[in-house]
C-alpha cells in the first residue's frame, strides 16, 4: 500500500505543472467572462477536494478498507457542501430577486 501511494504521489506530483497552467486557464476565462473571482476560487477549490477525496478512497479501496473509503468519500461530499454553500445561497437569492412580486 506504500508503494501504491509513493507511485501516485509521484504521478500527481507529475501532473502539479499542468494543474496550474489548467488552474490558470480557469481563471483567465472568468475574468474574461466577468466573474467574481471568490466564485471561480470556491469552484475550484471543490473540484480539488473531490479529486483529493476520490484519491485517498480508491487508495482505502486497493487496501481493502471499503469501509474507510466510503467514509472518505462522504467526508469529501461534506466539505464539498460547506464550500459551495455561500454560492447556492447567492444562487437561491438571485432567483427570488427575479420571481414577481418580490
Amino acid at each position: 500500500m506504500l508503494f501504491v501511494f509513493f507511485v501516485c504521489s509521484l504521478l500527481l506530483y507529475g501532473l502539479a505543472g499542468e494543474i496550474a497552467i489548467l488552474i490558470a486557464s480557469v481563471r483567465k476565462l472568468a475574468a474574461y467572462a466577468g466573474a467574481e473571482r471568490i466564485y471561480v476560487e470556491t469552484v475550484l477549490k471543490a473540484v480539488g477536494v473531490a479529486y483529493i477525496s476520490e484519491f485517498i478512497a480508491n487508495i482505502a479501496k486497493d487496501a481493502g478498507q471499503n469501509a474507510l473509503a466510503a467514509k472518505m468519500e462522504m467526508a469529501g461530499k461534506i466539505i464539498i457542501m460547506t464550500l459551495v454553500l455561500p454560492i447556492l445561497a447567492l444562487l437561491i437569492e438571485t432567483v427570488m430577486s427575479m420571481l414577481p412580486g418580490r
